[in-house]
């Protein structure tokens, strides 16, 4: 007995798993982490992973020792000679072609942090880059909410059309009934027939309309949305007003990289210090005054010190400053929009909540006309023309309330999407 308990436990929740597997039950969030990880966009995640690590890997080998070989011929006017003769010394005479070739390892010393400065350049605009992508996905959130609530609408609205095909099933049934008795006319009956036809062609119609919607979100999410596939009504959010978007975090990015900007125009003028080791053969060598091809060496600490930068540096940091004040206009922009936002969204979530109090009202009142009419109909008191006139009235009331109630849904999680939260 307790083999079998064990055994019902860990079949169960397979079973149960295999079961919404095959109900095919999405939920929105789901639909959120698929689409961020298939949308085409996503792909440019990991090349700027790599671009930043291959570049940073290329900043850090300036730390490695240069190699360089070197060449030259050249043929000059003239010459070095002494400006005597020595009675019994002959002084040889330089040619005026000349030759070099050299090879010349240098050794950074020191840059100014001119390295660092470039890593730390290169993370900030990686991170800039990231945070782009996110908010570049950040729109496609948006586009998935829009499908999402516009299949959850067809579905109801699919719902709410079997509900009313079934009160015009009731009436046909009703006239029938007296259509064998002899109490009502045959155009009754074909009136309801043709109503339910035309509940039927708008059923269609939905249905198509869900079909291409759950196509399109499929595209998003990278799977194959079969016609059956159900969608899970998210829960009530309550949200919050503070502004939390992507952007935000873009916008300080980019006044972080502009800042380091102005580090950088500083370092550069900086003095560099290199050792430097320079070997090779010369015709003539270091010995002027000997000819013929010599192998020569020379090492040493080399001063590299551009005054140039001074000239310009102060102008250069001013433009920094400018599209750093540019930078923050936009952020203001941004925000005074998305505020805009938030408060059309309220305004909007507001007017559905009151329409909603005022919609289950109107359906009680509608289903007791609807009641009446079809008590009526049964007496005699009304044709099958007054019954449809009241079914359809009921039926307009319900669906609604059924596109009030998915688009405060939806209000909701606009308004949550325009914040951030």
């Amino acid at each position: 007995m307790k083999r079998l308990l064990v055994i019902v436990l860990v079949i169960f929740p397979v079973l149960q798993f295999y079961a919404q597997q095959e109900r095919k039950i999405l939920k929105l969030e789901d639909c959120y982490a698929l689409a961020e990880e298939n949308y085409p966009l996503s792909k440019k995640r990991d090349l700027i992973a790599k671009s930043s690590e291959y570049t940073i890997d290329n900043i850090a080998k300036g730390y490695y020792p240069k190699f360089d070989i070197f060449g030259q011929a050249t043929y000059q006017s003239d010459v070095t000679k002494l400006p005597v003769r020595l009675p019994g010394l002959e002084v040889p005479i330089l040619k005026n072609d000349q030759y070099r070739a050299y090879a010349e390892v240098n050794q950074l010393i020191y840059d100014g942090g001119a390295l660092k400065q470039q890593k730390e350049l290169v993370e900030k605009q990686t991170k800039v880059s990231e945070q782009q992508l996110k908010v570049d996905l950040y729109a496609v959130k948006q586009r998935i909410t829009e499908l999402y609530f516009g299949i959850l609408v067809f579905e109801e609205q699919l719902r709410q059309n079997d509900l009313l095909k079934n009160d015009i099933n009731i009436g046909m049934k009703t006239v029938q009934a007296q259509l064998t008795n002899g109490t009502a006319f045959r155009s009754s009956l074909d009136l309801l027939k043709a109503e339910y036809l035309k509940a039927d062609q708008i059923a269609i119609g939905i249905r198509n309309y869900r079909k291409s919607y759950l196509d399109m979100l499929g595209l998003f999410i990278n799977s194959e949305l079969a016609s059956d596939t159900q969608l899970e009504t998210p829960a009530n959010v309550v949200n919050l007003t503070e502004i939390k978007r992507p952007e935000l975090a873009l916008f300080s990015y980019r006044n972080e990289s502009l800042e380091l900007g102005k580090k950088t125009i500083e370092i550069q003028n900086l003095p560099k210090f290199n050792f430097f080791v320079q070997g090779g053969m010369g015709n003539p060598g270091l010995n002027m005054l000997e000819e013929g091809w010599k192998g020569y060496y020379i090492g040493g600490v080399r001063l590299n010190w551009s005054l140039t930068g001074l000239y310009t540096d102060k102008k250069q940091k001013q433009i920094i400053d400018i599209n750093k004040e540019q930078l923050e206009v936009d952020k203001e922009v941004f925000l005074f929009n998305t505020n805009q936002s938030v408060k059309q969204q309220n305004a909007e979530i507001t007017k559905l909540e009151e329409y909603l109090i005022s919609d289950t009202e109107i359906i009680a009142l509608r289903n007791n006309v609807k009641k009446a009419a079809l008590a009526q109909l049964e007496n005699g008191v009304i044709d099958s023309s007054d019954y449809l006139r009241d079914v359809n009235e009921e039926n307009t009331a319900a669906q609604n309330k059924i596109i009030h109630e998915t688009d405060l849904l939806l209000a909701k999680y606009r308004q949550k999407l325009i914040t951030g939260n």
